[in-house]
């Protein structure tokens, strides 16, 4: 709901505060007193373009601020846009528009753009005018007012059809990776029986470049080891006499205390030199050269990486390359069956989708009838009685299903017999646009929109029993009834039957000092209602049968 407009330097209004209720709202004064100026400023806050002919002569800027209880809606929208607004606070939309056409804009002081402002808008005010393209006259509306209207349970479908979407987009995505592995598949069979074949071990390659660079060290070294080791060999070897020695020194240990010293000494070289012929043996064989050997290491190497090379893997890969391989083998063979399984899965959740679609649809064709109904029940009085209203349930290809349902929703009138059907917009226009709009709005009711609606002239071309059924309307559907909660109406009219309904009642009124013009806006109070009523009754000249009349008419509410 609206509460409060604060507006600064805006066309005429150097500076007006103004606060709202809940209920009827009338908003009157004589032409060109500036009422539009009011729903130009409220526009601006509610993301308008930023008109710099709207900054007031001689301003630097024209700045509103709207204040908002704010419904559930609007809070989650804010909070989905990171900001928070606690249950219970204000929303207050300053918005300001510079005289060289630039523009700010915050909500509760947080900066915002103007595509949010207008995103908020329309779950905060529903304005209904001559050039109206929003609330009721957006088709893209009609769908949520008629589910709501006929209580039709569109959530069941929309779970459904996500069921639907998400097991085709597997079967999709299987049939996709099926036909690219097919065409594959001859590759695929040759190079897995290659790779099986050459069985490649992880760690294979360092094994045998280590194997390789030991065999051709020992090459190169293998006459300087033989060498070496001939004098660790035969009965003349230096070993050899070294253990002669010991055995004759042991003999002859006992006759000199230094002679065993010596044998001790004698003992230790045997064993060191003893020591070194077994390592020399040891890495002989270890470096012992096999050209067949060393051939077949080179030849496995080289096979080893070309087929790395072959895959653009490493070397140490290809076992898990063979595995990765034979497994999209096996899955072209397993692929059929898999595929069966999603197409059953994809049948299924369709016909469920289309079972609960259907139902859905017959429902909402019930609903629009009852619709329809409500609706020309209001037309005859608002002086529609030629026009009727229609809601079409269009049932859409399959191709067009969405997760809304199997139909489109749209609300067409046709203003006089044998006239086509078409939608409010084209048809309609000024107030006859209006009193459709106001006709759907009392036939809804309760249903949706923005919990503050304006409707800008309504009673244009139109007085008396039309005019009072109008006001009765406005003040019925502001009101609420039969457990139906109300709403906050504001009204610009020129309608004094309208302007009785009204709970609030503002008076715009144009005046001038010297070159200078000015607009301002009062709340009247009772007395003040029944004189504006009375002028609009009579005109110019105020008389007191006009007093007596807008009396009659204030005590009819």
């Amino acid at each position: 709901m609206l509460t409060g407009l604060s507006i600064r330097d805006v066309v005429l209004i150097e500076a007006l505060d103004l606060a709202f209720e809940q209920g009827l709202g009338v908003l009157t004064g004589e032409t060109g007193a500036g009422k539009s100026i009011l729903l130009d400023a409220l526009d601006l806050a509610l993301g308008a373009r930023a008109d710099s002919g709207l900054v007031r002569a001689g301003a630097e800027r024209a700045q509103v601020t709207a204040s908002f209880d704010a419904p559930s809606a609007a809070i989650a929208l804010l909070s989905d846009n990171d900001i928070v607004l606690e249950s219970g606070e204000p929303l207050l939309i300053r918005r300001s528009v510079r005289a060289d056409g630039g523009s700010k804009a915050f909500i509760n002081d947080q900066p915002c753009s103007a595509a949010l402002l207008r995103e908020l808008g329309v779950q905060l005010v529903e304005i209904h005018g001559q050039h109206d393209d929003r609330g009721l006259l957006n088709a893209r509306g009609h769908r949520a007012l008629l589910d709501s209207f006929g209580r039709c349970d569109a959530q069941g479908v929309a779970s459904l059809f996500a069921a639907w979407q998400d097991a085709k987009s597997r079967l999709d995505a299987a049939r996709e990776a099926l036909e690219n592995a097919a065409r594959d598949r001859e590759w695929l069979e040759h190079a897995v029986g290659e790779l099986r074949a050459f069985a490649a071990q992880p760690g294979e390659e360092e094994e045998l470049a280590t194997e390789r660079a030991t065999m051709q060290k020992g090459e190169r070294i293998a006459e300087d080891l033989r060498t070496v080791l001939e004098a660790f060999e035969g009965s003349d070897s230096g070993l050899a006499k070294l253990r002669s020695a010991a055995r004759r020194l042991d003999r002859l240990g006992s006759e000199h205390p230094l002679l065993a010293d010596a044998l001790t000494a004698l003992d230790r070289a045997v064993i060191e030199a003893s020591e070194a012929e077994d390592k020399l043996l040891a890495a002989t064989n270890a470096l012992s050269f096999d050209p067949a050997r060393l051939d077949a290491i080179e030849v496995r190497l080289f096979e080893l990486r070309g087929l790395a090379r072959k895959h653009n893997v490493q070397p140490d890969t290809l076992a898990q390359l063979t595995d990765d391989l034979a497994a999209k083998l096996d899955a072209i063979e397993a692929g059929g069956e898999g595929l069966a399984k999603l197409e059953a899965e994809v049948a299924q959740t369709a016909s469920a989708y289309r079972s609960a679609a259907e139902a859905l649809s017959q429902s909402r064709v019930a609903a629009a009838a009852r619709l329809d109904k409500a609706v020309a029940a209001e037309l005859a009085p608002l002086k529609l009685d030629a026009a009727q209203f229609r809601t079409e349930v269009e049932c859409l290809g399959e191709d067009r299903w969405t997760v809304h349902g199997m139909d489109r929703i749209e609300f067409l009138i046709s203003t006089n017999p044998g006239a086509p059907f078409a939608p409010l917009a084209k048809i309609a226009s000024g107030g006859e646009l209006s009193r459709f709009i106001l006709a759907l709005k009392v036939a809804l009711a309760e249903e949706g929109g923005a919990t503050t609606i304006i409707f800008d002239e309504i009673d244009r071309g139109v007085g008396g029993a039309v005019a009072s059924a109008i006001g009765e309307r406005l003040s019925r559907l502001a009101n609420g009834s039969d457990g139906i909660a109300g709403k906050q109406l504001l009204a610009v009219t020129h309608s004094p039957q309208v302007a009785a309904k009204g709970q609030a009642h503002y008076f715009i009124a144009k005046s001038s000092e010297g070159t200078v013009t000015r607009t301002g806006v009062i709340r009247l109070d009772a007395e003040g209602r029944r004189h504006e009523i009375a002028r609009m009754l009579s005109g110019a000249e105020i008389t007191d049968e006009a007093r007596a009349q807008a009396a009659r008419l204030m005590e009819s509410v």
